[in-house]
């Protein structure tokens, strides 16, 4: 399916903000669908003096009148003139009858679409009448609603540059709870969902009447921080979303201003009780609290077994000893970056590369003992899973040691390098070096940092590994594995 932006840069021309502008109608324009009962079609009038549908909004309240996707179709001949109607005079437009659609009558309306003074395109907002039945208070007043924000539309006084953005998760919607507020912001009509949100809230009696912000104020706890924007919002004179708490119960409220040529004549709230969600919200802020506070802690513990180790080590008179505790050091110093990395990101994966990196040139540096070494790192490791990444840490820092500690070593230095494959899931990483190689009659070490290679490959990791000569001097180790986060 062709995008909004393709099909306008396909059959006209339009200026960057206008394409925004109609970016930011499409992007909240549900609601009113939802208050009209109607589906909304963004016309755009093409080069050739046709119309082609940008994007088609169902309203969620009430029956469709398009099943099928109209998106970059042009416009019927039966709807041109309408459409044509509206672009050249400005104004609303709707029909004096019904037209049918197969079984069912569908009421018309065009509204053009304003931007800076320009009509850019135009709104078909089309009604399924097949019900047929009295409309109800709520629906009139959803209508009503609708009625003013699509003249807003007309005087490019909708969609509101200012709205606030971000996470829409918890956005209420009309059938949540509805209110209507006049320009004072006292409460006009208020939804049978509206009034029990707000009973949980607190609430006692009707809201009709009543000043909606005094009566929010009275309810909010002393001792509970307060959102700057919550006066605003609750006499619906900014078009922003805050949440209300009290008692343990919390409302999210947005806000919509409606204005008449640019005068503010009353607003538009949702609510919704949000008390469940923020809830969870919270339990999971505490968990990613504690998770992250235990990987900090575990990574300070491993830090002071190291240095431990380390203080040992030094005095330690037995070379064997000596190096063995250097080595179980640089070990748990591997393991401790890990877990720093995990502190940081409580994600499933984490970055691999910057991780490793530190890991290697520590060993390396550590290994080198004298001897002038520099690591290359090439490729990306990518993403890796948390569970996954300490095994093939300790893989890839043990190989640098060996190919330092066993190659380099011999020749007064060289270079370690550190290759990364991926594809998908698998992943394939080659230490190489330019030292002195290895036995092939003896095959590779079998000490115990081959002996930790192998097993973590084998048993952790569920991979492949070969060493071999290269053919222009030093050692190549070649691990293959498939990730399983």
């Amino acid at each position: 399916m062709s995008t909004l932006s393709d099909l306008v840069e396909r059959y006209a021309y339009l200026e960057p903000a206008q394409v925004e502008w109609l970016h930011l109608l499409v992007g909240d324009w549900q609601f009113i669908s939802d208050l009209a009962f109607a589906d909304l079609v963004l016309w755009l009038p093409t080069e050739d003096g046709n119309f082609v549908s940008l994007a088609h909004c169902r309203p969620s309240t009430g029956a469709t009148v398009h099943y099928e996707d109209i998106v970059g179709t042009f416009a019927p001949d039966s709807v041109r003139p309408q459409l044509e109607k509206a672009l050249v005079d400005e104004e609303v437009q709707r029909a004096r009858e019904p037209r049918w659609f197969g079984t069912y009558a569908v009421r018309e309306e065009a509204v053009p679409v304003r931007c800076n003074g320009h009509t850019i395109a135009v709104v078909a907002r089309q009604t399924n009448l097949g019900s047929g039945r009295t409309p109800s208070r709520l629906e009139i007043n959803y209508v009503e609603a609708a009625d003013d924000l699509m003249n807003m539309i007309a005087t490019g006084e909708f969609p509101s540059p200012n709205a606030a953005t971000g996470s829409r998760r918890g956005a209420p919607r009309v059938g949540d709870g509805l209110l209507r507020l006049n320009a004072e912001g006292e409460v006009l009509y208020a939804s049978p969902n509206a009034l029990s949100c707000f009973h949980r809230l607190g609430v006692l009696g009707p809201l009709i009447g009543q000043s909606l912000v005094e009566v929010t104020a009275e309810l909010i706890e002393h001792k509970v921080p307060v959102d700057e924007s919550m006066p605003l919002v609750m006499m619906g004179r900014a078009p922003w979303r805050t949440d209300i708490e009290s008692k343990g119960v919390c409302l999210s409220v947005r806000a919509v201003p409606l204005l008449e040529n640019h005068e503010r004549i009353g607003a538009v709230l949702m609510c919704r009780d949000a008390s469940e969600l923020r809830r969870r919200e919270r339990e999971l802020i505490t968990k990613d609290a504690t998770i992250r506070e235990i990987h900090h802690r575990v990574k300070n513990n491993l830090q002071t077994v190291a240095a431990l180790l380390r203080l040992q080590a030094r005095r330690m008179t037995v070379p064997e000893a000596r190096e063995a505790l250097e080595e179980a050091m640089r070990r748990v110093s591997t393991i401790a970056l890990v877990h720093d990395s995990l502190s940081q990101n409580l994600d499933e994966e984490v970055e691999f590369d910057e991780m490793v990196g530190r890991a290697l040139r520590l060993a390396a540096d550590v290994a080198a003992a004298g001897i002038s070494v520099r690591t290359i790192q090439r490729g990306s490791f990518g993403l890796i899973p948390a569970k996954e990444a300490t095994p093939l840490a300790l893989v890839l820092t043990e190989l640098v040691t060996n190919a330092v500690e066993h190659g380099l070593s011999a020749t007064g230095g060289g270079t370690v390098e550190i290759r990364a494959e991926r594809t998908g899931k698998h992943l394939k990483a080659t230490v190489s070096d330019n030292g002195a190689g290895f036995d092939e009659g003896r095959g590779p070490g079998s000490g115990l940092g081959s002996t930790i290679v192998r097993t973590l490959i084998t048993n952790e990791l569920q991979g492949t590994i070969d060493w071999s000569n290269n053919e222009t001097g030093g050692t190549q180790v070649v691990i293959e594995l498939d990730m399983h986060g």
